[in-house]
């Protein structure tokens, strides 16, 4: 779901029945969103949120079993997107905010740390949990984490796949501020304010000089993850996995 009301734009995760899991669909309409709110000069700040429970849980683990596991020339379009995503999300030009409104799991704190802010409710957490649903986390986490959070914090969260309950990721850094739900929108709401009123051609240059590391780390890995990825599609490793989490969900 996609809103207007300068100076804001709001993209919302609209999936609420999968906890706003993307599948290919929801990576292309959320591109096509950050495609316009660049362009459009009203526009000078952009609200990254979910509906419902959680912001977003990653990748739609149905949909990889339906159309990708065991078809690597599908998934590696389907990786292709999520990279398109990603990076309109991250050279949209303009000041991003992640509303953190619930869970934010796998891909789903990948999306938030692309955003160049980060308010999380109290109630939440951030998980990864790719090494054991057969996915490396090499959207965003593998090459960010370690930036944002330190090297024994980023192979904590990987490997450990543990929740990190959102004042813990506030302390970390891993977001900017942890608060209760009800104040939630005052504090976006204050930031889209004071961003607003910032010059738009200075803030987009200096947003590109604070990408520089972050950008750095993502063009020289995500190219051999795509097709990592995709040739794991043919591994029992991650079928089973896969498969496995889906029946348990059944």
């Amino acid at each position: 779901m996609y809103e207007k009301a300068a100076p804001r734009a709001t993209i919302t995760l609209n999936r609420p029945e999968v906890l706003n899991a993307f599948d290919f669909r929801m990576l292309r309409e959320l591109a096509r969103a950050c495609e316009d709110a660049s362009w459009d000069d009203e526009v000078r700040v952009v609200v990254l949120t979910g509906t419902g429970r959680a912001f977003c849980v990653g990748a739609d683990l149905r949909s990889w079993d339906e159309d990708y596991l065991g078809r690597p020339g599908e998934y590696w379009k389907w990786f292709g997107a999520f990279k398109d995503a990603h990076d309109r999300l991250r050279e949209i030009g303009k000041p991003t905010i992640a509303r953190i409104n619930g869970i934010a799991v796998g891909g789903g704190n990948e999306l938030q740390m692309a955003c160049d802010l980060a308010v999380m409710v109290e109630s939440a957490f951030i998980r990864h949990v790719g090494l054991e649903h057969g996915s490396v986390p090499a959207g965003g986490a593998t090459q960010w984490l370690a930036l944002m959070v330190g090297e024994r914090r980023a192979r904590e969260i990987i490997l450990l796949c543990e929740e990190i309950p959102a004042p813990r990721a506030a302390e970390w850094g891993l977001v900017n501020r942890s608060v209760p739900a009800a104040e939630l929108d005052s504090v976006v709401d204050g930031w889209v304010h004071s961003l607003a009123k910032k010059l738009p051609e200075t803030t987009r240059y200096a947003k590109q000089q604070l990408n520089v590391w972050r950008d750095f780390a993502w063009s020289s890995t995500i190219g051999h993850a795509r097709d990592w990825l995709a040739m794991s599609m043919l591994g029992d490793e991650a079928q089973s996995a896969v498969r496995a989490f889906l029946e348990r969900k059944a």
